[in-house]
């Protein structure tokens, strides 16, 4: 009788096999579940669809990536109203709701309605101190205005950096001045915590590593390393990692690491505005650096109506730098950042929150200035400046007949200077404590990675997987230790 059933069963199937493929979910039908925040609904969509064995490879891949991004949005949005005003009510005790309802529209209070239950941003109290105006007015009250000890240091260390340049960018080198050197010793580990892999199992681990193909690093040594084999990839990657492996072992963590030294300068280019020289329009540097690319850098109409408004009429390529550098600078404070893999368009999420981190602004800075005929890219890695360690990401732009200038978006205006280059330092220049680790962003990493990143954007914590399954974050630590050398 049972076999006879599956034969019954089994005939079904393949009669109704057309109607049973016309019904399964649509793309559409899929998107428009998630963007009204229904992802319990949306991941059996997927699922759903993905019986479909026609599929192909790529297009497998991208649905399973949709379940994931939605894991990672639940991730990020993870508190509850009562959470998140009882952090306000500590600043503002008499805060009401007509004015949480306020900060939410205007999206300075950070939140999404995810399977019809209203949830924060992580961060969406701290936050809303840094974007909200008014707010802020709250936590100053309480707190006082805040000192910030990078803004002190800067304010200090880069006009004796800038005392040093001899004279102007020699344009023949393309490098403009070196200045200044730091020598460091920087010790790297990455943990992932016990039984996150099943024992045996080759544990895969990418770490970033500093690029030999930029001027300001010199002198980069591999002191040693935790696994006798490794692999550091070729400058030719967007993503200068060192690859390691080792085996899992039941109840114990998979440690990596690796130590070396590099001197780092201080990199500054001295010229006026009216020695640039016009663009080649026609060369390969012009054409795919002032072009859109990808999802994050995209020439909106949003984008457009910026750029028009910012630029106007400005044909210098630098003041177009420093008309867009001023308002972004002005216009777009620095807030703790959802993960990036969970935004579809990075410069349009900032517009429409106005606030941002590093990397998003820097994204917002490149997008405006290719659409303003400026060619610009991506740089980032780590900046290490005493007592100020971080993930940091900025930007470049080119000018011709000169190469590419560092321009430090969300280090911004180093205000208090005592001179103009130094208080614009930063849309001429970088100073000397970073560790360059990505020329670009979304590359492919050294060897490939079998299992989706963790990061689709940026490379700067490491990337983690084994055979079965990508590590996303938490899963694992890193930490990175400095040491200034005379």
């Amino acid at each position: 009788m049972k076999f006879l059933s599956l034969i019954l069963i089994s005939a079904l199937l393949t009669a109704c096999g057309d109607s049973y493929l016309n019904n399964l979910p649509s793309d559409e039908q899929i998107e428009q579940t998630i963007a009204k925040g229904d992802f319990a609904e949306a991941k059996k969509l997927i699922r759903l669809a993905l019986t479909n064995d026609s599929l192909t490879p790529a297009r497998r891949w991208d649905m399973n990536f949709r379940i994931e991004k939605m894991n990672r949005i639940e991730q990020d949005f993870s508190e509850r109203d009562t959470a998140v005003i009882s952090y306000i009510r500590k600043y503002h005790p008499d805060v009401t709701n007509e004015e949480i309802a306020g900060w939410e529209k205007s999206n300075a209070l950070e939140n999404m309605v995810i399977n019809g239950e209203k949830w924060y941003f992580h961060s969406a109290g701290r936050n809303l101190f840094r974007i909200d105006s008014t707010a802020r007015k709250f936590f100053e009250g309480a707190n006082g205005r805040q000192s910030d000890s990078l803004d002190r240091l800067l304010v200090k260390y880069i006009p004796e950096v800038l005392q040093q340049k001899t004279g102007r960018i020699n344009l023949e080198n393309k490098t403009g001045a070196l200045l200044a050197p730091v020598k460091m010793k920087i010790r790297y580990t990455l943990t992932v915590k016990a039984d996150e892999v099943p024992s045996g199992e080759v544990v895969r681990v990418w770490m970033p590593y500093p690029r030999t193909d930029v001027a300001a690093h010199k002198d980069i040594t591999l002191i040693s390393a935790s696994q006798p084999h490794y692999l550091i990839a070729p400058d030719s990657e967007v993503h200068k990692s060192i690859y390691m492996e080792g085996v899992a072992k039941a109840g114990e963590p998979a440690v990596f690491s690796y130590e070396l030294s590099y001197t780092s300068y201080n990199h500054y280019n001295s010229f006026k505005p009216e020695e640039l020289k016009p663009y080649d329009v026609n060369s390969d540097i012009y054409n795919q650096f002032t072009a859109e690319s990808g999802n994050h850098i995209v020439f909106s109409e949003n984008i457009r109506n910026l750029v028009k408004e910012v630029v106007g009429d400005e044909t210098n390529p630098y003041q177009k730098v420093k008309k867009i550098f001023t308002w972004i600078n002005t216009n777009i404070p620095w807030a703790s950042a959802r993960e990036y893999s969970t935004i579809d368009n990075i410069p349009e999420y900032v517009l429409a929150n106005r606030h941002g981190d590093c990397g998003q602004v820097s994204l917002l800075f490149i997008t405006m200035a290719r659409c303003a005929g400026v060619p610009a890219k991506w740089q980032s890695g780590w900046m290490m400046h005493p007592g100020n360690k971080n993930l940091h990401d900025w930007a470049e732009v080119y000018y011709e007949g000169m190469g590419w200038v560092p321009v430090d978006q969300s280090f911004g205006r180093i205000f208090g200077a005592p001179d103009e280059d130094s208080h614009w330092f930063f849309t001429k220049g970088l100073d000397a404590y970073r560790m360059i680790v990505n020329e670009g962003i979304s590359g492919e990493f050294y060897p490939a990675k079998i299992h989706p990143r963790s990061e689709t954007v940026d490379f700067q914590r490491g990337e983690v997987e084994w055979r079965g399954e990508n590590l996303y974050f938490g899963r694992w630590r890193y930490k990175m230790e400095i040491e200034y050398l005379p």
